[in-house]
């Protein structure tokens, strides 16, 4: 069963990093975009966190150490969360269409998306991918992983903030009544 667990969740995130690449052809142009220092305040800790991970030993022994036991259940617990939050951001992905970025943007004719997995969350991309990498770092099963997700939290909820000053610029009093009725991450909680 570690096996299984060890090949699936890599394999799950090359399928989704392959799709996202694919489907990142089809964008609308950008109109406005925020600057390259904004850029880095997200960028950076997410590649640190990414790194601390995936890199074993970088930290030193102490974080090595597991932090659960590997039973049956937080073996497939990792591929379970894995699989459903790649599958829902990527849903989210498709949901959204040209309007979609990496970075924080408003696309030419950008439209505010409000159903589907966005009439559940105003994020549903990210949550997906907070899903995913809270899978990852419990298939990691290691301290060294908890600090990497805790990092990578940190810059996707730094994310969050441009572009919710993003989409209120460009969206105003529209956006003002989906942000009240819609929570941010997290299903039902506003």
């Amino acid at each position: 069963m570690e096996l299984l667990v060890r090949i699936a969740v890599p394999a799950m995130w090359l399928a989704w990093v392959s799709y996202w690449v694919f489907a990142a052809r089809t964008v609308k142009e950008t109109q406005r975009s925020e600057d390259v220092r904004s850029r880095l305040t997200y960028h950076g800790p997410l590649i640190v966190g990414g790194v601390l991970i995936t890199v074993p030993n970088i930290l030193g022994p102490q974080l090595e150490r597991l932090f659960v036991a590997r039973t049956p259940f937080w073996l497939a617990l990792p591929i379970a969360l894995v699989a459903l939050g790649l599958g829902f951001s990527a849903a989210a992905r498709v949901w959204l269409g040209r309007n979609w970025s990496s970075n924080v943007t408003v696309k030419q004719d950008h439209e505010l998306i409000r159903s589907g997995p966005y009439a559940l969350v105003r994020h549903p991309i990210y949550t997906g991918l907070l899903l995913a990498l809270i899978g990852t770092a419990l298939m990691v099963d290691n301290w060294r992983a908890l600090i990497g997700l805790a990092i990578m939290v940190g810059a996707i909820v730094r994310k969050l903030k441009i572009e919710e000053r993003f989409m209120t610029e460009q969206f105003g009093e529209a956006y003002a009544r989906y942000r009240a009725q819609v929570a941010m991450l997290v299903p039902f909680v506003v």
